[in-house]
């Protein structure tokens, strides 16, 4: 035998170690810092359940459907479940999808719910957050009053459920077609094909006014006793269609295990089958869930944090997970997706996306993904793109192939040119420069007089003047893109039509006020009044918060108010005015600093504004205080909706240290970074890290940076500086630095050269 001398075998077995530390630290668990459960009380309306980034199915648990706070179909407050559905919203303040809804049960044959009060006369069951799990693509419960263990996790287009039966009982499955969260089935089918298959389809009637889903469901064992009711009547044969149609399945003696594969489709049920053949072929109910969590590491590794708390890990990475459960896909695996006109688009040469929350996403969201999902950017345009062919207008606010045409603007214009400016170029540039343009040349929704008369009188639209305002940030955007195409004639008159929103500007009370028709101001005014949407002037906001929605000409706006001095001085006054609370106010307007509202997106840019007055300062202890107080690691942790990850993206952007005020000059504004050091992965294997040098919860002033080892005296980055790749140093310290970013040259602007 060779001798081996002690030291080397020391040697080798430290090697190892490192080796295997090594391998640990690459290996790092992302997912084990998200908590999908935050946000799930309060008024977050976050989906909770089993998903992949960006998954058309979004399976997950559905309480009985009592109003606002269950938008999602579920509330942490709540107690008791009817089911498992395979379609959610997440974050929104609109309530529809809670497709196929699947439940397991024991006992007698039920076919109705029950009710909140008495769950015991239908199929539902009480459930508790202690026999609860919940992480990113995995879900599971006991139903207390069954005993039976569901477990949950999914593909992109197929959800997987696993039941643990308790012995010695009847058991049922329960396919409520009816049932959906807020919203009327329309139209509903179920049928059995084979001992192990069912196909059908729910149409529905809601937020989205014509949704069509298909469905197809293979079992892990033959299905014996299979029968259809329409509601609580029993139809005879395999198969039935109706209003209420409900599959049941049931079991003598409950088996110990059975599984079900759930494959959906925005196309036909066949589809759906196929999707099932192409991502879960097989019954290996762990191997998915590993997958599932594969694909939430890859995505939440975009952006490595190092920071003191875990309290902190926790927050953020949960954040970005938030930001990538919306948009959902809406195509098959074939690439086949049926459009806004209803017509079938077979094997399109892109990923199509649904869940456009654009009202809100366009101001963070959307930016954030330029940076961490550029792929998927080209995919959303060109998805937005194939709905403008198809309806004539970008996207508003669209949902499952239907437009509900809900929130004021036209914010998918901002989006598109946002990807034209800042270089994207997997999408026909001439096509999306003909669809902003048509869509704000249309005459709905108070185009017509924004483009003629200059102003929307607010006796002839409602919610004019935040209509106005949010079509001066779209004009704004399209004459950059303009700009940027050489159309000097296009430039010259969006350029003459984003200036609109000075027509509002009352001098006389220094704030942005409805106009009539006949030209005097709406007397109907209190700036400190929340309005309500689709009744009065503005949209879940006051006259203090849409004040400062001006971010394509904040230079402008500083003007109006009577220059630098008074501009600091009524910026100031916004978070520090308090007013009686308004019991009638929408319940959006939540995380009140002042007259600030962080609970809704309107404000969101807003501390950002100090920086353009040369007091940037100021914006860190905004960011910072923001950071701190109104988000949290519970499940009350968000101060408002999430709306499809535009709160989320807000604290991923800001927590890095800077935030995209107007999303088309390709800017970021800086604000304090929270971590002590953040890297981002580009494209290419380039990186991006924010070092915060002397960084705590006491040094949150920005001293000075360094860019890529040279002297960076502005407050502001560039899109380019970024997805460059780089390194940007940031010294910190107690107290402000008032010299940076104060000259001019240092100062964000709203247009640059």
């Amino acid at each position: 035998m060779q001798y081996v001398h002690p030291l080397f075998v020391c040697i080798r077995k430290n090697l190892l170690l490192l080796i295997f530390i090594s391998l640990q630290a690459t290996a790092q668990s992302y997912t084990s810092f998200v908590d999908p459960m935050i946000g799930s009380g309060g008024h977050g309306h976050v989906f909770v359940g089993a998903s992949v980034p960006f998954g058309a199915v979004q399976l997950g648990a559905n309480n009985i459907f009592k109003g606002w706070d269950w938008c999602s179909g579920y509330h942490a407050s709540d107690s008791i479940l009817i089911g498992f559905s395979h379609t959610h919203l997440s974050g929104t303040g609109g309530s529809d999808l809670g497709d196929v809804l699947i439940m397991p049960y024991t006992g007698a044959i039920k076919t109705d719910k029950g009710t909140q009060e008495h769950p015991s006369s239908g199929y539902a069951s009480h459930y508790s957050h202690a026999r609860e799990t919940v992480k990113p693509g995995y879900y599971a419960v006991k139903l207390d009053d069954y005993n039976i263990d569901v477990q949950l996790t999914a593909s992109e287009r197929v959800g997987f459920h696993q039941y643990h039966f308790p012995q010695d009982k009847a058991a049922h499955v329960i396919i409520d077609l009816k049932e959906g969260i807020g919203d009327k089935a329309m139209d509903t089918y179920i049928e059995q094909i084979d001992d192990y298959t069912l196909k059908g389809y729910r149409f529905s009637k809601g937020w989205a006014n014509n949704q069509q889903l298909f469905f197809a469901i293979k079992s892990s064992l033959p299905l014996k006793d299979f029968v259809v009711y329409d509601d609580s009547t029993l139809l005879r044969g395999k198969k039935g269609n109706g209003k209420a149609v409900k599959g049941l399945i049931s079991f003598d003696k409950a088996p110990e295990k059975l599984m079900l594969k759930v494959g959906i489709s925005p196309v036909s049920a066949d589809n759906a089958l196929a999707n099932i053949a192409a991502e879960i072929p097989d019954w290996d109910f762990d191997k998915i869930i590993k997958q599932a969590d594969e694909k939430w590491n890859k995505e939440l590794s975009k952006i490595k944090i190092e920071a003191k708390s875990d309290t902190d890990k926790t927050i953020f990475y949960t954040a970005l997970y938030h930001t990538m459960i919306d948009p959902a896909l809406f195509n098959d695996h074939n690439k086949d997706y049926r459009g806004t006109d209803k017509k079938v688009y077979p094997k399109a040469a892109f990923n199509n996306y649904t869940i456009f929350s654009l009202w809100d996403t366009y101001r963070a969201l959307n930016p954030l993904y330029t940076i961490i999902q550029p792929e998927r950017t080209n995919d959303i345009i060109n998805s937005m793109l194939a709905i403008y062919q198809q309806q004539g207008k970008l996207p508003i606010w669209h949902l499952e192939g239907c437009e509900s045409n809900l929130m004021p603007g036209m914010s998918g214009v901002q989006v598109v040119c946002e990807a034209y400016l800042k270089g994207f170029h997997g999408f026909d540039k001439q096509l999306a420069f003909e669809a902003v343009k048509a869509s704000t040349m249309r005459n709905e929704f108070g185009l017509k007089y924004d483009k003629a008369l200059r102003y929307i009188p607010s006796d002839s639209v409602q919610e004019s003047l935040a209509k106005a305002l949010e079509y001066s940030i779209s004009n704004a955007s399209v004459a950059l893109m303009a700009k940027s195409m050489n159309s000097a004639k296009d430039y010259n008159y969006y350029q003459q039509r984003y200036h609109n929103y000075r027509q509002y500007f009352d001098s006389s009370t220094g704030f942005f006020r409805g106009k009539k028709a006949d030209g005097k101001w709406n007397p109907v005014f209190n700036p400190t009044k929340s309005s309500h949407p689709w009744i009065d002037d503005l949209s879940e906001g006051n006259h203090w918060q849409y004040l400062w929605l001006v971010p394509e000409d904040v230079e402008g706006l500083m003007q109006l108010l009577g220059g630098e001095k008074m501009f600091i001085s009524r910026l100031d006054s916004l978070f520090t005015i308090t007013a009686e609370p308004d019991p009638n106010a929408p319940p959006d307007i939540t995380g009140l600093i002042g007259q600030y509202a962080h609970g809704d997106e309107p404000g969101h840019h807003t501390i950002y504004l100090y920086a353009y007055a040369g007091q940037q300062w100021k914006t860190a202890e905004k960011a910072r205080y923001i950071l701190h107080n109104l988000y949290h690691d519970d499940m009350d942790g968000l101060s408002g909706n999430e709306d499809c990850g535009q709160m989320s993206a807000w604290y991923i952007f800001s927590s890095l240290g800077f935030y995209a005020v107007f999303p088309a000059n390709n800017a970021y504004v800086m604000g304090s970074p929270l971590f002590d050091k953040a890297t981002i992965a580009l494209p290419e294997g380039k990186t991006f890290t924010v070092e915060a040098v002397n960084n705590s919860p006491e040094n949150m002033y920005i001293q000075s940076m360094e860019l890529n080892g040279k002297p960076y005296t502005k407050s502001y980055l560039m899109h380019e500086d970024i997805v460059n790749g780089g390194v940007l140093k940031i010294t910190m310290g107690s107290q402000p630095n008032k010299q940076f970013g104060s000259t001019v040259d240092d100062r964000p602007k709203s247009v640059y050269e």
